[in-house]
């Protein structure tokens, strides 16, 4: 387990032998980003929540696979990443977020904000324009595509980690990136044109 910090060598372990408090510990700092992977993947807040909690039962339960050959972030993000395509092979339909809509979590409800320098109406309503554009061109692009694009252009990941999370070579990466990338942009030309 060389890629693992001590305290992750130790909290692994012990959750191999069945440790809940231990298996909590150790998930703790990757869950707000898990979340975040799924959000993004899947479109909608109660989906999202649900692949995670899928995910990590996922996690649990085959800990013992977990070898240490990679770091346990990168494990824990390909497992999210796989609940979150399997999600997306049940339920076809294509899902999409409005950044405007209001969401909900424990603390109540908030909306999304974007920082805006300018606020005249005619702004404001294009950039919504925009924004809903792109989340659904997002929501059209196969699971492949949208998947990349969400591990590299909106969660950042390094070609690196995510050929470690989707278990091919930085260079399949990079030409799926290329595709993805491509793909999006057609989709944004055509509705501009519309």
């Amino acid at each position: 387990m060389k890629q693992l910090s001590p305290e992750e060598i130790s909290l692994v372990e012990r959750t191999k032998q069945g440790d809940v408090d231990s298996f909590e510990r150790l998930i703790q700092p990757y869950q707000k980003k898990a979340y975040n992977i799924a959000y993004r993947m899947l479109g909608n807040v109660e989906d999202a929540s649900d692949a995670t909690q899928e995910a990590l039962i996922k996690i649990y339960k085959s800990i013992g696979n977990f070898q240490g050959n990679s770091k346990f972030s990168t494990w824990l993000y390909a497992i999210v990443t796989n609940t979150c395509i399997d999600f997306i092979r049940k339920n076809r339909r294509a899902k999409i977020i409005y950044l405007d809509r209001e969401k909900e979590n424990e603390e109540g409800t908030y909306q999304m904000e974007i920082a805006d320098d300018i606020n005249t109406p005619e702004e404001i309503l294009e950039k919504k324009e925009t924004r809903f554009m792109i989340h659904d061109a997002i929501n059209q692009l196969n699971h492949e595509h949208r998947e990349i694009i969400v591990l590299r252009d909106i969660q950042g990941f390094t070609y690196q980690e995510i050929a470690d999370i989707l278990k091919c070579s930085e260079g399949t990466v990079k030409s799926r990136i290329s595709r993805a990338r491509g793909n999006l942009r057609q989709l944004l030309g055509e509705r501009m044109k519309a």
